[in-house]
């Protein structure tokens, strides 16, 4: 993708334990263009939050970033001291996380904080960041912003919250929105909001988006590409079409097969994905997968597989190829 906004290329990030060496994020590589979205699925703790930690340098020590290089616009991020990197961190880059209400400093007034970037890299003065500020939480829906631009956080509501941390956000207009898992903590209507909300702002702003989940049904009406993670790796990436229709690695198709479907014609059984998530320290040479695998092979024990293609524009990091109907070895 040559005109990538966002490029990682062998991305590594680990943090130093007294049991050892975790290595959180281990070699990922993957490209977003302008104004498209990409969606980073798996199970907690396969590595898409220190990801997304990792493209804004946000790891600090036990934790670094063991090597790779993440270009934005052409500029290797790694490379940046770091007071240019705090003039992109929410002002071209902007990130959402998981929890509104441990996010939002529970002293300061939902105004002054959406306000704060604006101050900061966009010069505005208190007056007019405070103006500005009642305009962004209007676009994302938060009802008589001119009197709640002065409540605390602990005024509003989960999904208010969640608008809040949206509206901080994107009030520099960022080239890149980074949303982890931003509606986990929400009910399923307040969900479907604000992924409503994100999808309009995208559109309106021309933005590009990584949306960060443990849940694939969320991504299938929101990405353009999918990326699964699991144990640090990226063990299938896919366009979103083709991963739904097409799912090869035995991951994906576990994760898809504990989702329950809303166009199947009878209702289908959920079958859970066995066993749990491997222990990072000290990874085996060996697919990690292997050990829940209804599918793994000798070779799997023996040897970690690498992405390789499968289709157009369709990789999977697999020594068997699964599909629906059944497998056969590459």
């Amino acid at each position: 993708m040559d005109d990538a906004l966002l490029r990682v290329e062998d991305l590594k990030t680990d943090f130093a334990t007294d049991d050892g060496l975790v290595r959180a994020v281990d070699g990922v590589s993957f490209a977003l263009g302008r104004g498209k979205t990409l969606g980073l699925v798996g199970e907690s703790g396969c590595g898409k939050s220190v990801t997304a930690l990792s493209i804004l340098r946000l790891i600090s020590p036990p934790g670094r970033i063991a090597g790779g290089r993440i270009l934005f616009e052409g500029t290797d991020l790694l490379t940046l001291p770091e007071p240019e990197m705090r003039r992109i961190r929410g002002n071209r880059i902007s990130m959402i996380f998981q929890d509104p209400m441990t996010s939002l400093n529970p002293v300061l007034t939902i105004g002054r904080q959406v306000g704060e970037a604006l101050e900061v890299h966009q010069g505005l003065s208190a007056r007019e960041a405070k103006q500005r500020t009642i305009e962004l939480l209007r676009l994302v829906g938060i009802p008589e912003p001119d009197h709640r631009v002065d409540d605390y956080p602990h005024q509003f509501s989960g999904g208010m919250r969640q608008r809040s941390m949206i509206a901080m956000a994107l009030s520099c207009n960022p080239k890149l929105l980074i949303a982890d898992e931003p509606t986990t903590a929400l009910d399923v209507t307040i969900q479907a909001q604000i992924i409503e909300l994100v999808k309009r702002l995208r559109d309106e702003f021309g933005m590009a988006i990584i949306w960060i989940t443990h849940d694939l049904g969320i991504v299938a009406g929101l990405a353009d590409r999918v990326l699964v993670m699991y144990a640090g790796y990226i063990i299938e990436s896919a366009p979103v079409k083709e991963l739904y229709a097409n799912p090869r690695h035995p991951y994906t198709l576990g994760l898809l097969r504990s989702v329950p479907r809303l166009d199947e014609d009878r209702p289908q059984r959920l079958v859970p994905i066995e066993g749990l998530p491997p222990d990072l320290i000290n990874l085996p040479d060996a697919c990690p997968f292997s050990p829940r695998c209804r599918y793994a092979i000798d070779k799997c024990w023996q040897q970690n597989p690498q992405l390789e293609p499968v289709g157009l524009g369709h990789e999977i990091a697999c020594w068997v190829d699964v599909t629906e109907d059944g497998n056969r070895g590459r």
